[in-house]
């Protein structure tokens, strides 16, 4: 399966950037694993932000791309439950599976429109970056449990 995650905002802090580049690293013997950052939107209005932000990534989109768009208010899946639904994904004849983590004020309308797939981390709300490292490690530990792997570090 090929894996394309599309990000707004840069990660700044050093350790969550190691945290990411190591699970990048676990994640690829399992998939081919592809990361696209988009600068975040200029200015403080919102709204702006959330239509720019949203036309930027719908511009990186191939209509043939299976869409999951991290949204708070999404559905909660365990880690077995997300290595199910991702090992379904090459039967569904779905070749590249591209999860999308919209800027710090949401997704756009059009976005949300264009995902097949809501996924919630968590009705917590974290720092962008955190939900990014997060995002990578939960793909790497559903691919250890696809493949009946242990999984504890």
């Amino acid at each position: 399966m090929h894996i394309r995650i599309v990000a707004v905002g840069k990660v700044r802090e050093r350790y969550i950037a190691d945290a990411l580049a190591d699970f990048r690293t676990r994640l690829r013997p399992y998939h081919r694993v592809d990361e696209v950052e988009l600068h975040a939107a200029d200015g403080a209005d919102p709204t702006r932000a959330i239509r720019l932000e949203g036309e930027a990534i719908l511009k990186l989109l191939d209509p043939a791309d299976h869409v999951w768009l991290l949204e708070r208010s999404g559905e909660l899946l365990t880690s077995e439950e997300l290595s199910r639904r991702i090992e379904r994904l090459p039967h569904q004849g779905i070749a590249r599976l591209t999860v999308v983590i919209a800027g710090t004020y949401g997704a756009s309308a059009t976005l949300l429109a264009r995902a097949d797939f809501r996924w919630s981390l968590s009705p917590l709300t974290f720092l962008h970056e955190w939900a990014r490292a997060l995002v990578v490690e939960q793909l790497y530990r559903a691919a250890k449990i696809a493949r009946d792997e242990p999984y504890h570090h």
